[in-house]
């Protein structure tokens, strides 16, 4: 056994070509584990560790019982335990367990550390970070909340998650299992006997792979399921790329049993909750903290002191990061922005509007608790500065929240933001075909004030708007805003908005009396937009009032 590391390790990497199934319960879970094996086949072609959670004077007898209810081989999970398909790990109590290269890694848990401890959350954190989308969470009966963290950990990383639940069969133990579901990221809630059924459908034992028919066809259930969704969720996916579209439509067809897309389509429309969860798994995006060092470097270099430039105590840094997810781009910026505070005198005051149209993950950024796969990228000086350890995860430091305001808001839909110095959307527009990136380019270039940044991820570029945008630095993908109008076309009538012509300075006109609907053209350029009670921008006290003409936008 080696000790626990000081700080989370690299993400490992797994040769196994075969799911990993982690399982994780503390009360009662003895009894759900004889459920599982006793309705699962030996030759099941999948491996797995289970980690049961006991208090510190008891110890395990689980590998001695599990052979008397299985014939697959039972192997105690020691340091270096090479995983193998048909076999079942199982690691001693009391330590912390990871997985790197297809082996079982074993830590003792430091000294005085058992108040923090949570070895289900830690092994799941690994095991969706070694494996993807071969990863597979299951959180059996137990008491507290542990196996929940890890479970998104799972999610995110394209891997499969279930609890144990539902109409049959109840969990000795329910608290486990409710704190998972509470996450939104349970792809399958069932009674335990039923599990296995549903691990061997979904990972290939009795799986008819799904048939996507010509690709005409195709194309037209692909809109058929967009409208299912804008009717149910009020979301448009029609623009988002048809391949990486379907990828996840296919996914969800696993899970639910869906042999054609026609038969996807028939279960989105009879069973309401489908849809959420189609809609969840399309908005699965890879997200980290300071993803990208170089890029963030230059920031750090080049842009971040040019957004403090000649402002005084009584000036206003604005900063938006729309798709933010769960949060780890904007809260990555924010410690930039404070560490550049952090050189200053006279202070202005700091805004980060992060905003994502779903509102699960925005509740997990508001949150700001990551488990530790969760933080790789943290340097240890940010680490032990703007984190607080806290129940074996890390929670962000209150003076980098304070900068942050997180809010659903659809990029597409809903009004944009305006006179942000910054706007960082790094990764968003690869999802998007190119009509839809035509639409949101010259929302950026309207949400900047002239001169302003705007930062895309790697794979993205302005290049079709080189009209309203110049290159600060091409491979960190860094674009300034050239004065001009925001597009001949663009539309600023969105739904729930309101459109007032200002003159004069800010606060010189009365919103109120000035109100009515106004279609934008080239050369309107004194038109701004009045966020209503209901956008979600004028929670953020973006209003004409309180900002200057947008003389130079449109």
């Amino acid at each position: 056994m080696t000790s626990a590391p000081a700080a989370p390790p690299s993400a490992p990497s797994s040769g196994a070509a075969f799911p990993i199934v982690g399982m994780g319960a503390s009360a009662g879970g003895i009894e759900a584990f004889h459920r599982f094996f006793e309705h699962l086949p030996a030759d099941c072609g999948m491996a797995f560790v289970l980690i049961l959670r006991l208090p510190p004077d008891r110890k395990s007898m689980l590998p001695e019982i599990l052979r008397r209810w299985t014939s697959m081989k039972v192997l105690e999970g020691e340091d270096g335990a090479l995983i193998e398909a048909n076999c079942i790990y199982v690691p001693p109590p009391h330590v912390l367990v990871t997985l790197s290269d297809g082996r079982l890694r074993v830590h003792v848990s430091p000294p005085g550390q058992q108040r923090l401890f949570r070895p289900i959350d830690a092994f799941f954190d690994s095991l969706g970070a070694t494996l993807r989308e071969r990863s597979v969470g299951i959180v059996l009966s137990g008491t507290g909340a542990d196996g929940a963290l890890g479970l998104k950990a799972i999610k995110a990383s394209g891997g499969l998650t279930l609890a144990q639940g539902g109409d049959g069969t109840a969990p000795q133990y329910s608290e486990m299992p409710d704190a998972a579901i509470a996450t939104g990221v349970v792809d399958i809630v069932a009674p335990v006997e039923e599990i296995p059924a549903h691990l061997l459908r979904i990972n290939g034992h009795t799986r008819t792979p799904p048939d996507l028919s010509t690709a005409e066809r195709t194309d037209v259930l692909r809109l058929e399921i967009c409208d299912v969704l804008r009717a149910r969720i009020g979301h448009d996916f029609s623009g988002y790329r048809s391949q990486t579209f379907l990828r996840r439509v296919e996914r969800r067809m696993q899970v639910v049993g869906a042999k054609t897309l026609q038969d996807y389509i028939t279960i989105l429309k009879q069973t309401p909750m489908e849809a959420g969860s189609l809609f969840r798994d399309l908005l699965i995006r890879v997200t980290s903290f300071f993803r990208d060092q170089e890029t963030f470097e230059t920031l750090k270099a080049k842009v971040i002191p040019r957004l403090f430039e000649s402002k005084r105590a009584d000036g206003v840094v604005r900063v938006w990061v729309p798709g933010c997810a769960t949060g780890e781009e904007a809260y990555s910026l924010a410690i930039l922005l404070r560490e550049h505070m952090d050189s200053m005198t006279a202070l202005p005051r700091v805004q980060l509007f992060a905003t994502d149209i779903d509102d699960g993950a925005i509740a997990a950024a508001r949150l700001g608790r990551y488990p530790t796969t969760l933080i790789e990228g943290l340097s240890p000086q940010h680490l032990r500065r703007f984190f607080v350890p806290s129940d074996g995860s890390y929670v962000v430091a209150k003076e980098i929240r304070d900068l942050c305001t997180f809010s659903v808001h659809d990029l597409v839909r809903d009004p944009p933001f305006s006179m942000m110095g910054l706007v960082s959307c790094r990764n968003l527009l690869i999802y998007m075909n190119s009509e839809l990136q035509a639409q949101i380019v010259p929302i950026f270039h309207y949400a900047l004030v002239p001169g302003g940044i705007l930062v895309l991820g790697g794979a993205e570029s302005v290049v079709q708007h080189a009209d309203l945008f110049d290159t600060v630095d091409k491979g960190a993908r860094i674009f300034q805003r050239r004065v001009g109008p925001s597009s001949p076309d663009l539309r600023l009538d969105w739904p729930r908005a309101q459109l007032v012509r200002t003159v004069g300075q800010a606060g010189s006109a009365d919103p109120k009396s000035n109100a009515r609907s106004v279609h934008v053209r080239r050369g309107h350029s004194s038109v701004v937009p009045m966020m209503g009670t209901e956008s979600p921008a004028s929670r953020f006290g973006c209003k004409p009032s309180g900002i200057p003409v947008l003389s130079a936008v449109i």
